[in-house]
This record gives structure tokens, C-alpha cells and sequence, in this order.
């Protein structure tokens, strides 16, 4: 069997699969069906200070190869996740990476500083497209994706700090750069794609924010694209995500210079999607003779 085990900012990951923020809850539903200790890791539903209801309905829209939704980042508050879910990941055995987002840079500081200390990694959701206020307009500009880094990382003593990358940018390896400067430890990317899907009979929009945030294979392209151009421009860790739905789709992001990947919404069309993916990383690397992951991350080579 091949060596699946990375090392990111400290925390071992027994393998690169991570279930991605917003489509894997906090894990309980999914460990009804298998044991989520198998993964390398877990994104936590998007966390604020306050419980949050999110974006009225319908929210969830579907196209070719892809998902629109805007749920808003529904979620029960930081304080709940301590107390009632925090526990429950633990005795799972998996690397707890808590994705976080405000509305003002207080916040971002605020809900960082609770939870210092108390998970393995924070992942700065500064990317949100179906949220009005904060979110996703920290994660437009390289000033302020720069500002709200420093605000979260200057309240953290203890924890590694991701930032998520939005793509809906002019050019995502600035922005990259910008988190680095920062301070960031780490970045992950892509989060979703700004789209809108109408409603030809109704002439409206078919969910009720208007837009919302484009996910699925349909993105893959993109993705890998951007992460590529991002690994070339940072020296921080890079986590690599958007559209993967096998094992060969997480070599692409590897080979692309990626440390590990996210899984968000093939979990959806196949609950055991990450455990496949698991094992088809380990067939397709002893097939192809490959040790660890170390022998194939960033070794693409370009045309011409």
C-alpha cells in the first residue's frame, strides 16, 4: 500500500482527503453510513459567533456537472460546535479543521480566539458568494484579504491558520500572496463560482438569494488552473478543491502542486465518495509505482 500520510502546518493527515466545508455538516450523518475516522480530515460547516438560519428558499439549484446553492451559512454558533460537536470529531481520530466566517473583522477575530487551541486548523471562509455583508467581500481585494488574515491570525496563539480563496477575483494568486503576507499558514481554493440558473416559466431567478455559489465537476478545469497558478506563487501549503469526484481528479491537483484536496459536492451525489477516493488513490499509486505523495506533488510539466 502506498504512503497516503501528508503534514500540513503540523497537523498529520493519515491521508490528502478532506470532506470540504458546507457539504459534510459536522460529520455525524455521514458516520451513519461509514466511519469518518477513514479521512484525512473535516471542514466543518461554516462557523459564526451567532447561530445562523441562512438564505431563505429554494436554495439549491442543479445544472450539468454542477450545483448552485446558497444556503447562507446556515449553522448552530461557535458555541455549540464546542459543546456539541467538537467532542463527537474527536473520538473520530481525524485531523478537526474549523471553517470560520464573520461579518466584521471583530468577528473574525472573535470566533478565531475561541477556538484557539481547540481544533488542529481554522480555515478563514472569507470567500462566501451568497452571503450579503462580510464573507465575500473580505476575499475580493488583496488589501483586504490581506486585513482580515492579519485580524484572524494576530488572535491565534496556538492553531494554523487556512485562508479559502474565492475565485470571483481578478487574479487568485495576488490573492494568494496577499493571505501569505498576512500571515496566513496556509491557503485552500477554489471556493465557488458566482453563477445564477432562471427560471424560464417564472421569468425570476430559481432560488430566492438571486445568485449563488457554483460547485461540481462542471468547475474542475477552473480549479486546477488556479491552483496551479497559486502553487507557483506561494511558499506557504496549498489546498487544492473544486469538481473532485475520483482518485485521478485528486492526482490532477496534486500533480498541480496541491498538499492535499477537499471533497464537497460529490459527496452528495455518492455518500462514499471520500472512501472511494481513498482507496483509488492507493490502486492508482501502486499501479503507477509511487511511493508517497511526495513523488508526484508539483511535478507537472508544462507544453512548449
Amino acid at each position: 500500500m502506498a504512503d497516503l500520510r501528508v503534514n500540513i502546518c503540523g497537523a498529520a493527515f493519515k491521508n490528502p482527503v478532506i470532506a470540504a466545508s458546507g457539504t459534510f455538516g459536522f460529520g455525524r450523518e455521514f458516520d451513519e453510513i461509514y466511519d469518518i475516522g477513514v479521512l484525512g480530515g473535516i471542514s466543518t460547516k461554516g462557523l459564526t459567533l451567532e447561530p445562523r438560519l441562512g438564505n431563505p428558499t429554494p436554495r439549491i439549484a442543479e445544472g450539468y456537472g454542477v450545483i448552485l446553492n446558497a444556503v447562507g451559512l446556515q449553522n448552530p454558533g461557535v458555541e455549540a460546535f464546542v459543546r456539541e460537536d467538537m467532542p463527537f470529531l474527536r473520538k473520530k481520530g481525524t485531523v478537526i479543521i474549523a471553517n470560520v466566517a464573520g461579518r466584521t473583522l471583530d468577528d473574525y477575530a472573535a470566533i478565531c480566539a475561541r477556538l484557539d487551541g481547540l481544533v488542529d486548523l481554522i480555515e478563514l471562509n472569507i470567500s462566501c458568494p451568497n452571503v450579503k455583508c462580510g464573507g465575500m467581500a473580505f476575499g475580493i481585494r488583496p488589501e483586504s484579504v490581506k486585513e482580515v488574515t492579519r485580524a484572524a491570525k494576530s488572535a491565534l496563539a496556538a492553531t494554523p491558520l487556512i485562508v479559502k480563496l474565492s475565485p470571483n477575483v481578478e487574479s487568485i494568486a495576488v490573492n494568494a500572496l496577499a493571505a501569505q503576507e498576512g500571515g496566513a499558514d496556509c491557503v485552500s481554493l477554489i471556493n465557488t463560482l458566482t453563477g445564477m440558473v432562471i427560471d424560464i416559466e417564472r421569468r425570476k431567478p430559481l432560488i430566492a438569494n438571486n445568485t449563488g455559489g457554483v460547485s461540481g465537476a462542471g468547475i474542475r478545469p477552473i480549479a486546477v488552473r488556479m491552483v496551479f497558478e497559486v502553487c507557483r506563487a506561494v511558499a506557504i501549503p496549498v489546498i487544492g478543491m473544486g469538481g473532485i469526484a475520483c482518485a485521478e481528479d485528486a492526482v490532477e491537483f496534486i500533480m498541480a502542486g496541491a498538499s492535499a484536496v477537499q471533497v464537497g459536492t460529490a459527496n452528495f451525489t455518492d455518500t462514499l465518495a471520500m472512501p472511494k477516493i481513498i482507496q483509488g488513490l492507493n490502486t492508482w499509486m501502486d499501479a503507477h509505482g509511487v511511493k508517497n505523495l511526495e513523488e508526484i506533488r508539483g511535478c507537472l510539466t508544462l507544453n512548449g
